[in-house]
């Protein structure tokens, strides 16, 4: 007999094989099956079944057992034994009804078992049940390998090396990444120690590096700046992420996710010297500003300092003629001496005020008091207060906690601030003295300077803080630039605010310390 199908080919219509050496059984098979809608083929001995079988793959073999020359059973040894037919479920037909029989053929690898004289109502209950098991299992090896393809595109895909390795640190799998990045071809890599390939002596600490990578512990690992070898012996700087594999609570292995960090570090370390370059340009120019602002403020300050000074003179020449006398009195000499020495203080406070702001610290940042700090600085501009007829207030509340800044450059933006307070109010005609004030935030102290001047142009916002910006026709533009780069390399923010009735205040924070009491006075 040939093969016979009921329908044509329909790649989702099940496939069912009926094989038996009597005609009229196949055609009581047929006859039963038709009108279900299977495509049936049909073989009469053993060499047909396997040539049809490993044609159509179908999904069942209805399979006689007792047949002249090649046996159900050793049909259903070659189905087994071949990779297309090994899904294809076998049941079994034959008048043995013995248990060694049934054995044998499950054995064998049969799915299931008919006695014959078959009954029609369990031939199509039985192939109905097979095929869904088939097509379900079918469909699920399908699937799996859509994941499969699916993850080895992924794989494929990530540009960071992978290794999958077995308990001993043996590599079990290797992306192209990782082919790439150690220099060899990505089938040699599969059975070597990850310790002698990658972790060699360059390392260091190379035998440490190759444990952690195994996750014996079960922990994850990172590490990173770890010389890895390449396959030729050449060396190159990794990150390196390592992560348990686990199967029913059994570690089987871990999987090793590497990168060449070589030239991100040669990026980072270039990263950093410019950072040092730019705070070291930054504190040039922020020393040469204040030299800038020394020099404007030179006149006041040679007032400053020739008050004591001709103040001393005077008290000299009194001192003078007071030992001219017959009788020289003790008591009013020595008040005289205390004047004198008052006097030569006041002096020397100022040059030694003068000499704190032009220097150039090297210490950078410390503690500091923002009380005092912010009264200093108030002493320093009373020169300016005088010049422009402008009083400065100073607020501050009590118990104000201490800062971490560098207080030359802070003193340098507070003086600035002021400075330009003290002329904004003059230039406006107003009398109300500018106002200096400190309140505590939630991690930082807020510094404001307040002024009744003529306040900002609309534009202020975008303009106000840029380089070479400025609203005064003498002004060259970097004061404010330049107290953004400090404050901003204090860890603080400046900005500004206009006032309700004309004028504006200036206010920039600063930072915490971690001991926030205030020095002692």
């Amino acid at each position: 007999m040939t093969a016979v199908s009921q329908t044509p080919t329909d790649p989702e219509q099940a496939c069912v094989l009926l094989v038996d050496d009597n005609p009229q059984n196949l055609k009581v098979l047929y006859e039963t099956l038709r009108d279900k809608g299977y495509q049936l083929l049909i073989a009469n001995d053993g060499e047909k079944a396997l040539q049809l079988a490993r044609r159509h793959e179908p999904e069942v073999i209805l399979l006689d057992i007792m047949m002249p020359g090649m046996d159900g059973y050793e049909v259903c040894q070659y189905l087994r034994d071949d990779p297309t037919t090994v899904l294809s479920a076998i049941i079994f037909l034959s008048a043995l009804n013995d248990i060694d029989a049934k054995v044998k053929g499950f054995n064998m690898g049969g799915a299931d078992y008919i006695a014959k004289p078959f009954q029609a109502q369990e031939v199509m209950a039985r192939v109905d049940t097979q095929i869904r098991v088939i097509q379900l299992e079918r469909a699920m090896q399908a699937r799996n390998r859509q994941l499969e393809s699916e993850q080895t595109s992924l794989l494929n895909a990530i540009f960071e090396g992978i290794y999958g390795l077995d308990p001993n640190g043996v590599i079990t799998f290797a992306n192209p990444a990782a082919a790439d990045i150690a220099g060899a071809e990505q089938e040699t890599l599969v059975g070597r120690d990850i310790g002698e390939l990658h972790f060699t002596e360059h390392a260091g600490d190379e035998t440490a590096h190759a444990q952690r990578a195994l996750c014996r512990d079960g922990n994850a690992v990172l590490r990173r700046g770890v010389t890895m070898a390449r396959a030729d012996g050449t060396t190159f700087m990794a990150e390196y992420r390592a992560a348990p594999r686990f199967e029913q609570d059994r570690l089987t292995g871990s999987v090793l996710v590497f990168r060449d960090i070589t030239e991100e570090l040669a990026q980072e370390r270039a990263l950093e010297e410019t950072r040092d370059l730019v705070a070291e340009q930054r504190e040039q120019l922020a020393h040469a500003s204040r030299l800038s602002l020394m020099g404007e403020m030179a006149a006041g300050v040679a007032h400053e300092v020739n008050q004591p000074l001709t103040a001393i003179t005077n008290y000299v020449s009194l001192v003078s003629r007071m030992m001219e006398k017959d009788t020289l009195d003790q008591d009013a000499l020595a008040e005289v001496l205390e004047k004198i020495t008052a006097q030569s203080h006041r002096a020397s406070e100022v040059i030694r005020r003068i000499r704190q702001f032009v220097h150039q610290p090297a210490t950078g940042k410390e503690t500091v008091d923002v009380a005092r700090l912010l009264a200093e600085s108030r002493e320093f501009a009373e020169v300016d207060s005088r010049n422009n007829a402008v009083a400065i207030t100073l607020s501050i509340p009590p118990h104000l906690p201490r800062a971490v800044a560098d207080p030359v450059q802070v003193q340098q933006v507070v003086l600035n601030l002021i400075r330009n307070a003290l002329e904004a109010t003059r230039n406006c005609g107003s009398d109300e003295s500018v106002e200096v004030s400190a309140e505590v935030l939630n991690d930082a102290v807020r510094i404001r300077v307040a002024d009744r001047g003529c306040g900002l142009p609309e534009d202020a916002e975008e303009r106000l803080f840029q380089p070479f910006y400025s609203n005064k026709d003498e002004g060259m533009g970097i004061g404010l630039s330049l107290c953004r780069s400090l404050i901003t390399g204090q860890g603080g923010e400046i900005g500004f605010e206009r006032r309700e009735g004309g004028g504006t205040v200036f206010q920039f924070t600063l930072p915490l310390a971690g001991d926030t009491a205030p020095e002692p006075d």
